[in-house]
């Protein structure tokens, strides 16, 4: 099929944007080498071919280790059957399916709605966030843990509600931060699916404790409470509450009691907004706000961690499309998160340029918490779609229906159930008759995973002993 003149402005302008993404991301961030995911295949390699444990293992020339719940070795046994170029291909392609799926969830129809030139756009800026290049080049498991916690926002937004929580479950036994999910399913009174996300990760850790006992037993007993096997506090790349606060005290210890403090006050403000978004039926809003939570009050974020900023980029991004203030804002928050700028104060973050700039993420965070639009009339702010039985059922031809008061949304003269049209979610096939369903670098020469500038790692500058 010829080009049309519009199509071919826009395929030299997706070449010459692929072109930029790919000159910068090999130039200006430097590659991680994926080493994380040498970490996970060294520490299967060494239980299962060395008969060691999976929490002695130590990367070569280097103080670092696995520090996941047993489960998560558990759920990576298959590397024990690639060697590490395969296993690093295999992770390359479950991130990508991961994004994929991702990208469905917030931003489907939209992305349909403009064809391939929107999709190819969008994979281009996504791939210069800086959370979402690292967790590619680290080769780790923040996109598929997302993965696991959407699907279930997406089942539950849509009805489909018998699988919802196994997601959660999944992602919260293979790391905890994800545990926080569950805090909110309660909040949003649905106890089966909170009961099943809790029956999901226990039957996970169970399995591992069997499989697995004595690694098991030092983890839950020490390994669990021993933040310095992770890197330290005050490492730049700790985007967290308590790496604002060991930033601060650097190099004493931070204040326990003034991170109590901070982490309740968190606590309140997403209690309170969460429950403001899931009262108008923004089930979105509220998995976003959540994410948002869960990166401030985890001991450790690294960089690569702020993956669960995405859904709070898609919603301001959407709402952006219609208040032009917001989508300069959504644009600002973007060049932010592509820039690294946290790196600049690697070596030393006091003073009051210190404490502004080496915790930028932090008040990227703080700020998507504090004032992301969620919780919006329907009328301003679609829902995802639900399914056509959880809809009002249709006036009748002989005796027109009373609408309930309740009902916020109205319906149209269409056989689909919803409008047409979302900031984010999936869409719907309107085509299938009386029903209207959702369609759903090389090893490290250092003695640590930076880069020659040794700026750019997600762990300690000095390894712990």
């Amino acid at each position: 099929m010829r080009l049309t003149g519009t199509d071919r402005g826009r395929l030299l302008f997706v070449l010459a944007l692929a072109t930029a993404v790919a000159v910068f991301t090999a130039t200006v961030p430097l590659l991680r080498d994926w080493f994380d995911l040498r970490v996970y295949h060294g520490a299967v390699d060494a239980w299962i071919h060395h008969g060691g444990s999976v929490y002695d293992y130590r990367v070569p020339g280097t103080a670092y280790g696995f520090t996941y719940p047993p489960f998560a070795a558990v759920s990576m046994l298959p590397m024990a059957l690639f060697g590490l170029h395969a296993a690093i291909a295999v992770g390359l392609l479950l991130n990508l399916a991961a994004t994929a799926f991702v990208l469905h969830v917030l931003a489907g129809e939209r992305l349909r709605r403009h064809g391939w030139f929107g999709l190819a756009v969008t994979v281009c800026l996504l791939a210069l966030l800086e959370p979402v290049r690292d967790t590619f080049s680290f080769g780790q498991v923040n996109l598929v843990l997302l993965a696991l916690v959407l699907g279930d926002a997406w089942l539950l937004s849509t009805g489909r509600t018998r699988w919802a929580g196994i997601g959660i479950g999944l992602a919260a036994a293979i790391k905890l931060t994800p545990a926080i999910f569950i805090v909110l399913l309660l909040l949003a009174r649905r106890p089966r699916a909170a009961g099943t996300a809790v029956g999901v990760a226990a039957t996970a850790t169970a399995l591992a404790a069997w499989v697995m006992p004595d690694a098991s037993r030092f983890y839950w007993t020490e390994a669990v409470w021993d933040t310095t096997r992770i890197g330290r506090l005050d490492y730049v790349s700790n985007q967290s509450l308590q790496g604002v606060l060991a930033r601060l005290a650097d190099p004493a210890e931070p204040s326990r009691a003034a991170w109590a403090l901070a982490a309740l006050a968190v606590l309140g403000v997403w209690v309170w907004r969460a429950r403001r978004a899931l009262a108008a039926d923004d089930l979105l809003g509220a998995f976003a706000l959540t994410g948002l939570a869960a990166c401030l009050l985890s001991p450790i974020t690294w960089v690569h961690h702020l993956v669960w900023l995405l859904p709070s980029l898609a919603i301001l991004f959407g709402e952006g499309l219609r208040h032009r203030r917001l989508l300069w804002i959504a644009g600002g928050l973007y060049v932010l998160l592509c820039s690294s700028v946290v790196w600049l104060w690697f070596d030393d973050a006091s003073g009051i340029d210190g404490f502004v700039g080496s915790n930028t993420y932090v008040w990227i965070t703080l700020g998507l918490l504090l004032g992301l639009p969620v919780g919006q009339a329907r009328v301003n702010r679609p829902p995802w779609r639900r399914r056509t039985s959880d809809t009002a059922p249709a006036p009748s031809p002989a005796a027109p229906a009373r609408v309930p008061a309740s009902a916020s949304q109205p319906t149209e003269p269409s056989s689909a159930a919803m409008a047409a049209g979302t900031a984010a979610g999936p869409a719907v096939d309107t085509r299938r008759g009386g029903r209207s369903e959702p369609t759903g670098s090389t090893r490290p020469a250092a003695p640590k995973p930076q880069s020659s500038s040794e700026r750019a790692s997600s762990y300690t500058a000095k390894p712990p002993v």
